[in-house]
């Protein structure tokens, strides 16, 4: 992992968001999700390297995807290991709501977690409450701490949360302590990434998501210092989805094992989820979201919004770039 090859992974997001963008507000999640993993797979092919991809979406909703194992990169050079989601909130792409982007997390060869494409249970809170808040804990307990250690009363925190059945719960208690609840439909990546920072209004990410989207999230907040635990969830029953009505808690366990996960109930930390030496999360914008704009189409240009968090430097940088279209006249500031 080297600054040139950051660049080049920065213009992997930006060329899969551009693609999905395309589709933006037609309705057409999978044909979104499909262009973004086209372009995302196509850049990925012009990098000197020995990429793998070790988690990424597609296994639970047969969904188009970058498949666990699949080599990209030129097959000379660096080896590098991705977890990626091309188009992270493709219902948010479809219907042209705020918060869809593509992403991934990229480290040195077995720097992140390798698991199949299931779900995962989350928490996620800024650096001054790392190590404080446990996931073991209930709602409850976390919110406390967090307080103690925001210097905020429990009524001035938000929590986001997935609005989904299996949740319920959670969020009757969430409200019963009297913080706040954002629920979003999908796209959790961001509001995990939005505790690392100050003043996003956002305090605590709680609940159960995808675990790609968790892996990618771990590497985010290690490089920002940030609190994040991940459990994976197996059982269909604790799901509570669509997507798992013809799957069973003993084949999901077996497919743990097959990739090697024997500890299947274990609680993993940022830094096992995305343990290399050299951790980079990049994401960049398909619509308006809360760290970034969407996709901006222009008559001479094409604009993008885009965030890398680095290890290699301790940096998260904003980018706004401007791809200029062949033939271009007039590029306003």
């Amino acid at each position: 992992m080297n600054q040139t090859l950051i660049q080049e992974i920065l213009e992997v997001v930006e060329q899969a968001a551009i693609a999905s963008a395309k589709l933006t507000g037609l309705g057409q999640k999978d044909e979104a999700d499909a262009a973004a993993v086209e372009a995302m797979r196509l850049r990925m092919g012009k990098i000197e390297m020995k990429g793998k991809i070790v988690i990424g979406e597609g296994e639970r909703d047969e969904a188009p995807m970058l498949y666990i194992g699949e080599e990209v990169g030129s097959g000379s050079g660096p080896g590098v290991d991705f977890a990626v989601d091309p188009c992270e909130g493709t219902n948010l792409c479809a219907n042209n709501q705020r918060g869809s982007m593509a992403v991934l997390a990229a480290s040195d060869t077995g720097g992140l977690f390798n698991a199949p494409d299931f779900y995962m249970n989350k928490l996620a809170a800024p650096p001054a409450a790392k190590g404080k808040v446990d996931i073991r804990n209930s709602a409850t307990e976390n919110l406390n701490i967090l307080s103690d250690c925001l210097g905020l009363s429990i009524d001035e925190l938000t929590v986001v949360v997935m609005d989904r059945t299996r949740h319920k719960d959670l969020i009757k208690e969430i409200r019963g302590c009297g913080a706040k609840v954002q629920p979003i439909s999908d796209g959790d990546v961001q509001a995990a990434i939005a505790c690392g920072f100050a003043g996003t209004g956002t305090h605590c990410l709680m609940g159960i998501g995808a675990a790609p989207e968790g892996v990618i999230s771990a590497a985010a907040m290690r490089a920002l210092g940030g609190h994040f635990q991940g459990q994976l969830v197996y059982d269909p029953a604790i799901a509570q989805t669509s997507e798992w009505a013809d799957y069973t808690k003993e084949g999901n366990i077996k497919r743990l094992n097959e990739m090697g996960i024997t500890d299947i109930d274990k609680i993993y930390e940022a830094n096992e989820l995305a343990s290399g030496e050299n951790v980079v999360f990049a994401g960049s914008g398909i619509t308006d979201g809360l760290l970034f704009d969407g996709v901006k189409f222009e008559r001479d240009c094409v604009r993008t919004s885009s965030l890398v968090i680095s290890t290699l430097d301790s940096t998260a940088r904003f980018t706004n770039t401007v791809h200029i279209k062949d033939g271009a006249k007039s590029i306003s500031l």
